[in-house]
């Protein structure tokens, strides 16, 4: 689990009726982040200064909500929890916090209600260290995969997590899968290259967060982004389509000392074996007529 990490909190908030929530990870003091958009049709808030050339290098919190581009609003209700508790980049007027968001495609899984502000706060109010709940719950309660031969062959997605050590090092995913292509279990290398004709094109994006307690600035912070973007194409079969918001937030918060080269390898792997396992289950087929 990403709370893995020491200082690393996660709180969900979940409508069952809607099938749609958001997660929240706050972040503790002093985390670096960077972020990777690969999809062609993402949903993002405060992306821009995640890149390592702008200003600002800490991190607060990260918002991952259904309710495609409606689920944004999620980050002003992250944002005012953070602000209650003093949190946020110093200014002459106060704390700002910096809070990401990022956003999937559910409004066809339920009644049209995505997550907003209040759904933000709750989500924020509520996270804790330790376990929390994975699968069908927050950002991934509406999340489903396998679209791209049609909806009706579509499985649930959902959150899924996994960590990698390497002595005192922790690099620590969670996904939320809500991808246009198909998962492949664990061990399996093959790939249909047969291609249908288009279906559900819009309704899509796999969203991750990982955080490492590595010592990286925010170009690193990057380059890890980036391994969690492979991971997310070595897992998924097609990845990274026009349609999809596929999306990463790499976090450091500083605490060990690693080769970034490590790091981005571990983040790879966390992200790639944490989707893969949600196809090795067997849980999703076996789900899948709940689905409407």
């Amino acid at each position: 689990m990403i709370t893995d990490v020491d200082g690393v909190l996660v709180g969900h908030w979940t409508d069952a009726a809607a099938e749609t929530g958001c997660t929240v990870v706050l972040l503790p003091e002093g985390a670096v982040a960077s972020g990777e958009v690969r999809g062609g049709a993402p949903a993002t808030r405060e992306f821009d200064l995640l890149a390592p050339n702008r200003l600002v290098s800490r991190i607060d919190a990260v918002v991952m909500s259904g309710g495609s581009a409606f689920g944004l609003a999620t980050a002003d209700g992250v944002m005012r929890w953070c602000a209650e508790q003093g949190r946020g980049f110093v200014t002459a007027a106060g704390p700002v916090p910096i809070v990401v968001a990022m956003c999937l495609f559910d409004l066809r899984e339920g009644e049209p209600a995505p997550p907003d502000a209040a759904a933000g706060y709750a989500a924020a109010e509520a996270a804790r260290p330790g376990a929390m709940a994975m699968g069908l719950v927050g950002a991934g309660t509406g999340a489903t995969y396998d679209k791209w031969r049609g909806r009706e062959r579509r499985r649930p997605g959902g959150l899924v997590g996994n960590t990698k050590r390497a002595g005192p090092l922790v690099v620590s995913a969670l996904v939320a899968v809500n991808a246009w292509g198909g998962v492949r279990p664990v061990g399996d290398t093959s790939v249909d290259e047969s291609w249908p004709p288009p279906a559900d094109p819009f309704t899509n994006t796999t969203l991750a967060v990982v955080v490492t307690n590595a010592q990286l600035d925010k170009m690193g912070c990057f380059h890890v982004a980036q391994g969690g973007s492979d991971g997310v194409a070595s897992a998924t079969a097609p990845a990274h389509a026009s349609a999809d918001g596929d999306a990463v937030v790499a976090v450091a918060t500083g605490a060990v000392e690693a080769p970034v080269d490590q790091v981005r390898f571990l983040a790879h792997r966390a992200v790639e074996m944490a989707i893969r396992g949600l196809a090795g289950t067997g849980e999703a087929e076996d789900a899948s007529s709940a689905r409407p």
